[in-house]
């Protein structure tokens, strides 16, 4: 029974208690008629008034307490904004200025905390960052636009993150894509991730992320949150402000070393003639080879300060069909006396997009040198007699992609972070240029890229290309 109807129920019983006494005490009452009638009447008449004034009072008490049920009703109804109207008694309007004063306390409270849930709100969609908040029992109960974008769940509230783990749930798009190879690997990190730390991890991509785990404190109970943040291009940054220092002083070093050193060996060989037949040629052999490697030094630091001092691209309309033909026209005989097959896949017309011809052409000539390398390393290893390397522009939303894929397989024993790493190769004589030279001329023409394994297990290079003006 609610509140206001017990307080009904104990009118009913004050006043059915009074009814009663007084119908008592009118009973005795009558035994004075006979006798004393005069004191009869003055008996009945004030026992009348007592039980007019004993219903009176008991309204009078009872009344607060029905201030009382309709200030819990506006409780339980959460209408703070509603006020209670102020009685005839001095009492009674203290009560509800008392009510009324704690009803508009807890209006403001309410106002000041939805304004902070709001500005909450627009935080955590404006926020770079991914989050992911989890409710008491390990379930996530919210995540923002960039955690939805980055993980592609799908009705992740109410599930743990093992969830999808185990196959419990699916991650949108294709099964076995890359996009979902990406969601499960960075569940893996996160889930692992213990309370309070922070973390690096990287996806099949080889994009790096760092991820956070913290808590805090909901009506007395620890919560969990995560944060993650991509790194890839904060990280690539540094590390490429890092190696143009380091090779801006290795080619100054170098250089000077070089040609100081050059200069001295051509001088050395004017002795030559001084001594004998037998030595001068010993002589002049030793001094051609340090030459050789002397400039070979020089070759090796300029490739790399080439990098460094790359030109800004120059933009300008080209066909990038006519780019690929011509790198493979380049390649086709080489391809062919190796056993490799050299073509395209599929190629789609797309319009003419602005691009530094010559830097794009330098890069995709660096990774189909590279397909090509691998494939005849894998099939030099493997015994096969033929591998392929295949080239597929096909237009893919408002733009298009550019895929170069090979049968060499050489990127299953690779960690993604280091493919593109300054210095990092897998080539016995690499000297990790070529990627390096790639990612550049790719980074600075604002070009999206993958470099990883297919699922039909061949190696595959991506690049999107936006959409022509």
């Amino acid at each position: 029974m609610s509140l206001r109807g017990n307080l009904a129920s104990l009118g009913r019983r004050f006043s059915l208690y009074l009814i009663v006494l007084h119908a008592l005490l009118f009973g005795l009452a009558v035994l004075l008629l006979r006798e004393r009638p005069l004191f009869f009447l003055g008996a009945e008449a004030l026992i009348l008034a007592s039980l007019v004034l004993g219903i009176g009072l008991s309204r009078r008490a009872l009344e607060p307490l029905g201030y009382t049920a309709r200030f819990r009703d506006l409780l339980q109804e959460q209408n703070y904004a509603a006020r209670l109207l102020p009685g005839s008694g001095s009492e009674l309007q203290e009560l509800a200025a008392l009510f009324n004063s704690l009803l508009s306390s807890l209006h403001q409270e309410r106002l000041k905390l939805g304004e902070q849930q709001g500005f909450l709100d627009r935080l955590l969609e404006a926020t770079p960052s991914a989050v992911i908040v989890l409710d008491f029992d390990g379930k996530i109960s919210l995540m923002n636009a960039c955690a939805q974008s980055l993980l592609a769940l799908d009705a992740a509230p109410g599930k743990p993150l093992r969830a999808w783990l185990t196959g419990e749930a699916r991650c949108l798009g294709e099964a076995g894509s890359a996009a979902q190879a990406r969601s499960l690997a960075l569940l893996a990190a996160l889930d692992a991730l213990p309370a309070g730390e922070s973390r690096l991890f990287s996806d099949p991509d080889g994009r790096r992320y760092r991820g956070q785990r913290g808590q805090f404190f909901d009506r007395g109970f620890a919560r969990h949150f995560l944060l993650i943040d991509e790194l890839t291009e904060e990280l690539e940054n540094s590390e490429r402000a890092t190696y143009e220092k380091l090779v801006r002083v290795l080619g100054h070093e170098v250089n000077n070393t070089v040609a100081a050193t050059g200069s001295v060996l051509d001088s050395l060989l004017y002795y030559r003639s001084q001594l004998t037949e037998r030595d001068g040629e010993d002589f002049g052999t030793a001094i051609n080879a340090v030459k050789r490697r002397n400039a070979r030094l020089g070759e090796f630091i300029e490739r790399f300060t080439r990098i460094v001092k790359m030109p800004a691209p120059e933009l300008r309309p080209a066909s990038l069909q006519a780019i690929a033909e011509d790198i493979l026209w380049l390649y086709r005989e080489p391809c062919r006396s190796r056993g490799i097959a050299l073509g395209w896949e599929v190629c789609e017309e797309i319009a003419a997009l602005p691009l530094d011809s010559q830097l794009l052409e330098q890069a995709l000539l660096n990774i189909v040198k590279n397909a090509m390398e691998a494939v005849e390393e894998s099939m030099r290893d493997s015994g096969q007699a033929s591998g392929y390397v295949r080239l597929a522009l096909r237009r893919e939303g408002g733009g298009a992609r550019l895929s170069i894929a090979d049968s060499g397989g050489r990127l299953g024993l690779v960690p993604p972070g280091q493919l593109f790493a300054p210095f990092f190769s897998t080539k016995k004589e690499g000297q990790g240029i070529g990627l390096l030279f790639v990612r550049e001329v790719l980074t600075r023409h604002g070009f999206p890229y993958r470099l990883a394994v297919a699922p039909d297990g061949a190696t595959r290079f991506d690049i999107w290309l936006p959409a022509a003006a």
